[in-house]
């Protein structure tokens, strides 16, 4: 630090979204929200720490060009369930695969594997 000059402390807080992840769980479990609520609330907290960021970066790699759904991480799981329509079988596994590797959210896996053919 240069003399005489103070550093501001950075006014921030660095959650983990595995830990957000786990805090929430628990509070399902607990019956003190529902796993819907719980969702949507994640998908808020991520979308307002990203600050858009997250978005356009999907927007300038390409992911969301052709990943079947616009702008999915962004969405809740109603609203991931709700776009589930009018994708075929493939789209809906891509779909799938990408939940499961990421947020893992049950009710858009069960959606999605409602939506596959047996």
């Amino acid at each position: 630090m240069v003399q005489g000059r103070r550093k501001r402390p950075i006014n921030a807080l660095i959650l983990t979204r595995e830990r957000i992840q786990e805090v929430l769980d628990d509070a399902v479990e607990r019956g003190r929200m529902t796993r819907d609520d719980a969702t949507e609330l994640l998908a808020e907290l991520v979308r307002r720490g990203t600050g858009g960021i997250a978005g356009t970066a999907r927007r300038v790699t390409g992911f969301s060009s052709s990943f079947p759904i616009a702008d999915y991480e962004d969405l809740t799981a109603a609203q991931v369930t709700d776009a589930l329509d009018g994708l075929d079988t493939a789209q809906l596994r891509v779909v799938r695969d990408h939940e499961r590797r990421n947020a893992n959210r049950k009710t858009v896996l069960s959606a999605v594997e409602r939506k596959l053919p047996s």
